[in-house]
């Protein structure tokens, strides 16, 4: 029987362990930023060990910094992290994109933007969010702090191996439909925790006709339907978005061993998964999980237990309410999710000409400096600070309540994060997800807006 991408990547990746079992993985990539890295560092410095392969580990800082002054952080717990991470970078020479450097940014945009990722690479990450990188034909996971100490020292990692979903979609994305309303549509189709205990490989023409931005947005949220794993087979597209950055060497000699990387015809597959998005609708999200989501006309649903109440009530809202219904007060256009390039320009597509609402407070944080250097080459912070958003700088930003970026109590903000967990935004912060054109629709609207009626 012939073997998954992802029984492929593992297998080449076994030092040690029968199958069934743990099983112990070479790392080929390990990220870290200031939030879970200080544990880890001290836990090496009190056995008097060393980095194993700091040649391995690359650092940068995200989810405390600031978006409008960079360099005056005044939380005394985020000042401590951020320098603390500085400090353990150069006492154990990790690589670091430090704070205001031409590559930091968000641990999940540097890491394919310099290169780092690549296909066929077992990559970690202390954040859960690293599955973003799998959209490469990498097994990419968030791991704990005690899991990143062992990383630290020995370059490996206990892991048991999951069982393979393949997720195939089919159909043309209709226009003003995005690679955010398709993993948005997944997740409130069939749950947030149909991917647990699974590795998802996306497949089908829908997601061979992607760009490699819009791929890692949907593998970006496989941890939201429960998976530690997303990935699908590197091409011509990756191939191509992966040439010529800082640290991807010699890639046509790794193009060959790459091409292999792909599921074969009778592969195994634990569970499979059929969708076609030929007459997807854009997505919003209504409650306290990103499975308690709607298609735009589709009315919010009847409550069926306790936890509907509960997010009803966290909410202000009611079932059979619809969402040009909700009462927005913030829009939110960044994190790893959706603060690439390509969702700036559509963003930037929608507002231009135009005037953000009186009722909204609007702000773009490009996800890393290399985006916003570009977006400032192609004119795309005029378009915005014209039509009244606010240009950050970047970092994690309004994703999470870590920083001076959050929503205030009560009132609801569109976001193109991917959480809207109860203060997931700020304390008592109303989060709902869409995609880019549906977050720059709404700032524009004050309201949300069938955005298939917008984009032209």
């Amino acid at each position: 029987m012939g073997q998954t991408l992802f029984d492929k990547v593992w297998d080449k990746h076994v030092l040690h362990g029968n199958v069934g079992d743990p099983q112990l993985l070479y790392i080929d990539l390990h990220l870290i930023h200031e939030v879970t890295s200080p544990q880890a560092f001290e836990g090496l410095r009190l056995q008097k060990r060393k980095l194993r392969r700091p040649d391995l580990t690359f650092a940068t800082l995200d989810h405390n910094v600031p978006t409008i002054d960079i360099f005056n952080i005044k939380d005394e717990i985020a000042n401590k992290q951020i320098t603390t991470l500085q400090k353990n970078a150069e006492d154990f020479g990790v690589h670091i994109f430090d704070m205001g450097s031409d590559e930091q940014g968000i641990v999940h945009m540097v890491g394919p933007e310099t290169g780092l990722t690549q296909p066929g690479k077992t990559i970690v990450c202390g954040d859960s969010h690293t599955a973003t990188h799998g959209a490469f034909g990498a097994i990419a996971f968030g791991i704990g702090t005690s899991e990143v100490e062992h990383v630290f020292a020995t370059q490996t990692l206990w892991q048991t191996k999951p069982k393979n979903l393949k997720i195939d979609i089919s159909g043309k994305l209709p226009n003003g439909v995005y690679a955010k309303d398709i993993i948005l549509y997944l997740i409130n189709q069939y749950g947030v925790d149909f991917g647990t205990g699974y590795a998802l490989e996306f497949t089908g023409e829908t997601i061979k006709s992607l760009s490699m931005e819009a791929r890692m947005t949907i593998c970006n949220m496989a941890i939201e339907a429960g998976a530690k794993y997303g990935m699908m087979q590197p091409d011509d597209i990756t191939f191509e978005y992966v040439r010529g950055r800082q640290f991807a060497k010699n890639i046509d000699e790794m193009i060959p061993q790459w091409k292999q990387l792909y599921s074969d015809e009778d592969a195994y597959f634990d569970k499979i998964i059929n969708i076609d998005i030929t007459n997807l609708e854009p997505q919003v999200t209504w409650g306290t999980n990103p499975e308690m989501g709607v298609s735009f006309s589709t009315p919010f649903p009847a409550i069926k237990d306790s936890n509907d109440e509960r997010a009803y009530q966290y909410m202000g809202l009611k079932p059979g309410q619809k969402a040009e219904d909700i009462e927005l007060g913030y829009v939110f256009l960044g994190s790893c999710t959706n603060a690439r390039i390509s969702d700036l320009i559509e963003a930037s597509h929608i507002v231009k000409g135009k005037q953000v609402h009186p009722n909204i407070t609007a702000i773009v944080v490009p996800g890393s400096r290399t985006v916003k250097k570009e977006a400032e080459s192609m004119g795309l912070d005029k378009i915005f600070k014209d039509a009244g958003f606010e240009w950050r700088e970047p970092g994690c930003s309004m994703c999470l309540g870590m920083n001076p970026d959050q929503v205030p109590e009560g009132v609801h903000c569109a976001s193109t994060s991917n959480r809207n967990f109860e203060g997931r935004q700020g304390k008592g912060a109303r989060t709902h997800l869409v995609s880019p054109a549906m977050a720059a629709a709404a700032a524009i609207n004050g309201k949300f807006v069938d955005v298939r009626k917008v984009v032209i």
